[in-house]
């Protein structure tokens, strides 16, 4: 049905609008915000091989490789070639590298450019609309899925579609593209009918966006091709290299190339599509009570309306509040006025400043070789809870400020403790000194689970020195 396209999957993204949920270590493409799957796998299973697409090419963040693999493979959902960017370059320049790798694949490819933590909840529109806008790409144009808008969003970019593109049927020409408007901007483009959102979602051929990025950005085009051909391969993923991708230019596809190409085209459609960048999304997306209140988890609401609450795990009471947004995790509570929420970003940019950790991390942190979760600490302890997946090892490590006592919970533990190799069943315990070589291992077919009782005078994951790794990570840090 699609042959002949390869999706593009961008996964960058910094978790801070939806913080306390979402957090650069575990941004919201990697949460379970609408159903029992991550965003990223829902967007994996719109774009699988069983609709006929090739195997996604994925562009990601070096920090969530591991993540995104599991994610992928507990799916059994096959993925291409994953490359890792060493920092973010905006859009444009992700999908120039997707382009080029694709064209090296196939001279013919087509790509459908998608963003990992958006919503569509129509997937058989959303495959009608994949259908057209590919027309478009076999015409040469460079086309933009656009959404039929059902609201005033100040959030979002508009598209203003021309005349229809001969020999694509359902695609325009682009009249225009006008920046995100003030609320009465936005009125009067939903009053018109004239208008799209943007959705951030492309297609178009390879070989013909590579021409275009190359008359339209010329210096990002030769800037990309130069860190292209420096990739390394890392395990089963692929590196940009720093030096390289550090100067090639940020800028977005939409004013590098999209703004610039006289090729542009769009895809009018109405896919139950949002890109749930906010908490005034969730609740728009959500089941609404009788008062207009999304509430998710522990949550007891009285004589209030309007309202976003979120539980994850402890009871929230609340009464007589309206329009409020509030989310508690384990280790944080947000509240902000709902026609606030996007500043919630400016709280994780002060907690940042603070030097926080729950800036950028759950209380639970997600490993190649398994999980933690983070029980206690103060200035002398902290006390862990460490999942290790069956068949995986944390690497071979000392410590140089801390000593570590392993007590096992569940399944069977192999530890190594400088020259000792000692196995380890429920309700026994290990003692590991300050200095001392060690690992733990799972050879078990269930998951091991214990407690790590830290001691020390400092308690950070940059205090591991690492003399063997299977995941070729750092030597410290």
């Amino acid at each position: 049905m699609f042959s002949g396209i390869y999706p593009v999957i961008m996964c960058g993204g910094s978790g801070s609008r939806l913080w306390p949920l979402s957090r650069s270590g575990m941004p919201k493409q990697f949460l379970p915000l609408k159903g029992d799957k991550s965003l990223f796998v829902q967007t994996l299973e719109r774009v699988a091989r069983r609709y006929g697409f090739k195997e996604p090419i994925i562009i990601a963040n070096s920090e969530h490789r591991f993540l995104l693999s599991k994610q992928a493979g507990d799916a059994n959902l096959p993925l291409g070639k994953i490359i890792l960017e060493p920092m973010g370059r905006n859009t444009a320049p992700a999908v120039i590298i997707a382009a080029l790798e694709a064209a090296q694949t196939d001279p013919e490819a087509k790509i459908l450019v998608l963003s990992a933590d958006h919503l569509i909840s129509d997937v058989p529109a959303f495959h009608e609309a994949v259908e057209r806008a590919a027309a478009a790409a076999n015409n040469a144009y460079l086309t933009c899925f656009g959404i039929h808008p059902t609201s005033a969003e100040t959030g979002y970019g508009y598209i203003k579609p021309g005349t229809a593109v001969e020999g694509a049927a359902g695609a325009h020409l682009i009249n225009s593209f006008r920046e995100k408007p003030d609320a009465a901007t936005a009125q009067a483009y939903l009053a018109s009918k004239e208008y799209l959102w943007n959705s951030g979602m492309f297609m178009f051929s390879a070989q013909q966006f590579l021409e275009e990025a190359r008359a339209c950005e010329p210096a990002m085009f030769d800037a990309c091709k130069t860190a292209f051909d420096a990739i390394t391969p890392d395990l089963h993923f692929h590196r940009l290299p720093e030096k390289e991708f550090s100067a090639v230019p940020d800028n977005s596809i939409d004013y590098a190339i999209m703004e610039k190409t006289t090729r542009a085209a769009v895809v009018p459609c109405s896919i139950g599509w949002s890109d749930l960048g906010s908490f005034s999304a969730l609740h728009d997306t959500g089941e609404k009570d009788a008062r207009d209140n999304v509430t998710h988890g522990d949550v007891t609401l009285l004589a209030s309306s309007g309202c976003f609450v979120h539980s994850d795990g402890r009871l929230i009471t609340a009464t007589d509040i309206n329009n409020l947004v509030v989310v508690a995790t384990d280790d944080a509570v947000m509240i902000a006025p709902k026609d606030k929420d996007q500043n919630v970003k400016n709280i994780v940019n002060a907690l940042k400043k603070e030097g926080r950790d729950e800036a950028k991390l759950h209380t639970t942190v997600y490993r190649p070789w398994g999980f933690y979760t983070s029980l206690a600490i103060n200035s002398h302890f902290q006390v862990k809870e460490l999942c290790v997946y069956p068949g995986k090892r944390l690497s071979l490590q000392s410590h140089n400020k801390r000593a570590e006592h392993w007590v096992v919970v569940e399944g069977e533990a192999t530890v190594t403790r400088n020259d000792d190799i000692l196995t380890l069943k429920a309700n026994e315990s290990v003692f590991l000194p300050v200095k001392t070589r060690h690992r733990l291992e799972n050879k078990g077919e269930r998951l091991l689970r214990l407690i790590e009782v830290q001691t020390g005078t400092y308690f950070g994951e940059d205090d591991i020195i690492r003399y063997e790794d299977d995941f070729m990570r750092e030597r410290s840090g």
